[in-house]
């Protein structure tokens, strides 16, 4: 498949109308669609479903628009890491990084790196540590602040030096809000919004111990910014790491009480073994090991 062929696949299932599209890329309606014609040809399957108003993707279409967003957002890197090599060090670092307290020192690692490398940009992508992995493995992301645990097998990291404290999140309204932490007994049976790493939630399951069976689970959640605003509405207690929710909520609105027995996490750092990196993410990864966690 021709990469400007996907391109002008996207824009199509974007704008939802070659005639539109045609006009965003600047070429004619006929060659859009002989074009997109061909595509499916090449792949043996048909990928819109042609409306008299707007064109929608069919189910194969879907997965090629998924695939072809990687595919392009890897090329695009690829083009700029490339472009970097040429000249000094410049480019794009691209960091993917869950919501936790260890955020801080991702940040005072890149301001200081900057001092040195003022050319360089950052991309940053926010998500669980299993999105951020699968990112890592598709060459999407250079480095992943992962929360622990993690399979770190194919990896190289930097431990950081910050511990990650686990927290029921709750209304300041609620009941639990007069104690200064929450036990397994005060959870029990009580509406639940868990994390959806299933290594994270085996490490809840043991620290209900006892009370697991009484387990009262209502939503999974990936970020516990949104897990925040579901407690807020009183859907639930949220289960999550304070992380920088600690530096942000509004305590008028929503609190955090430590669990007791007091579970604490670590982060790593990491990225791929033997993955080949731009000049600017190579140096980064240096100057991660020189400064430590």
């Amino acid at each position: 498949m021709d990469i400007r062929i996907l391109k002008y696949f996207l824009t199509v299932a974007r704008e939802e109308s070659i005639t539109r599209a045609a006009e965003v890329l600047h070429i004619t309606q006929p060659t859009l669609s002989r074009q997109l014609t061909q595509l499916e040809e090449e792949l043996g399957t048909k990928l819109f479903v042609r409306g008299t108003r707007k064109i929608a993707l069919t189910g194969e279409g879907m997965l090629l628009c998924r695939r072809a967003r990687e595919i392009t957002a890897l090329v695009d890197k690829t083009e700029r890491e490339i472009a970097a090599q040429q000249e000094l060090v410049e480019g794009c670092v691209t960091i993917g990084s869950g919501e936790m307290a260890s955020v801080k020192r991702l940040a005072e690692l890149i301001d200081s790196f900057r001092e040195r490398y003022p050319m360089v940009t950052y991309d940053l992508f926010t998500g669980a540590a299993d999105q951020v992995k699968e990112r890592m493995e598709l060459g999407l992301i250079d480095i992943g602040l992962l929360l622990e645990p993690v399979d770190m097998d194919r990896y190289d990291y930097v431990r950081l030096d910050v511990r990650e404290k686990w927290v029921a999140l709750m209304r300041p309204d609620d009941v639990l809000a007069e104690k200064a932490f929450v036990t397994a007994e005060d959870l029990a049976g009580a509406p639940i919004i868990m994390s959806r790493r299933p290594s994270v939630e085996s490490e809840l399951g043991n620290w209900f111990g006892d009370y697991y069976k009484d387990l009262n689970m209502v939503f999974h959640s990936n970020l516990p910014s949104n897990a925040a605003v579901m407690v807020q509405q009183g859907l639930g207690y949220a289960l999550t790491v304070a992380g920088n929710l600690a530096f942000l909520w509004d305590e008028g609105k929503i609190c955090g009480r430590p669990l007791k027995p007091t579970l604490t996490a670590t982060s790593v750092l990491a990225w791929r073994r033997q993955q080949p990196f731009g000049r600017a993410a190579q140096k980064f990864i240096e100057h991660v090991r020189e400064c430590g966690g």
